[in-house]
């Protein structure tokens, strides 16, 4: 799958997850929410995202130039 998907869809979940622990918990979940929001649009003007670097690390979104076929041929 690629990156920027996987990305999108942990933002996503982070911050529903996070508006439900406010609703139900704490509203101090906000912050999270918050915090997902920065990362969002900090990324958007210096590529940085940290979540794409602990993907990376568990091996996720390697194998965005393949197609599925047989690779060069």
């Amino acid at each position: 799958m690629k990156m920027h998907l996987l990305i999108r869809r942990f933002a996503g979940t982070f911050i529903l997850a996070s508006l439900l622990l406010a609703h139900y918990h704490s509203p101090n979940w906000l912050w999270f929410t918050a915090f997902v929001g920065f990362n969002l649009i900090q990324s958007s003007f210096t590529n940085f995202c940290p979540l794409e670097l602990i993907l990376k690390k568990f091996g996720f979104g390697r194998d965005e130039n393949k197609s599925g076929g047989s690779w060069g041929s």
